[in-house]
């Protein structure tokens, strides 16, 4: 099944929203905008890129941007998808069709694309996890200042898989007998699961 026919699927399966959501959708493809579907449900995107999407929901439909904090919302009408949990989505929701301004959303969904053409986009935020190093691994670096030295030229992620794997045994000689297993490995700089992943 096509993009379109998926999306007409959709609209006729939220029959009390469809003309509220045939209207934007007509107004979304008169943009550059390339209409998909992602989630199951209508997105537009420019270079491979999501800019918004129309849903419908029991008590409303709506339009959200991906990336509307950086939209200038002159009317002061976009609320934040997740108060708290989105840092960039911005959504429009309406509960009928005499309330959709379709002139807005038109000069809201091209600064939408406007923005995703200039690259303005909210980038994940990367945690990075610490770094839990268990005692027997430690007695071992004080031992061998070499095993110390290959276990740091490892990735912060494999270091990560060899104490959580080395910790998480809860006898003692079976941690000390992990490290020992692992010593080879991390002495020729392969991770815990290398040996899976061209698998």
């Amino acid at each position: 099944m096509s993009d379109a026919a998926k999306i007409d699927a959709y609209i006729e399966k939220h029959s009390n929203w469809k003309e509220a959501l045939s209207e934007l959708r007509a107004v979304l493809k008169q943009t550059e905008a390339v209409e998909t579907v992602k989630w199951g449900i209508p997105t537009y995107t420019v270079n491979g890129k999501n800019v918004m999407g129309i849903g419908a929901f029991k008590n409303h439909f709506g339009l959200w941007f991906f990336n509307g904090s950086f939209l200038s919302d002159p009317k002061g009408v976009l609320r934040n998808a997740q108060e708290g949990k989105t840092r960039g989505m911005r959504q429009l929701n309406w509960n009928s069709l005499d309330e959709v301004d379709l002139d807005m959303v038109r000069a809201y969904a091209l600064e939408a694309i406007e923005n995703q053409k200039q690259g303005k986009e909210i980038k994940p935020q990367r945690t990075t996890k610490k770094l839990l190093v268990p005692a027997e691994l430690k007695a071992g670096f004080e031992e061998d200042k070499h095993f110390k030295a290959a276990f740091d030229k490892l990735t912060p992620g494999r270091q990560r898989e060899y104490a959580a794997h080395i910790g998480s045994a809860k006898q003692e000689k079976t941690r000390l007998s992990r490290m020992e297993k692992c010593r080879p490995m991390i002495m020729s700089g392969k991770g815990l699961h290398d040996k899976y992943k061209n698998c």
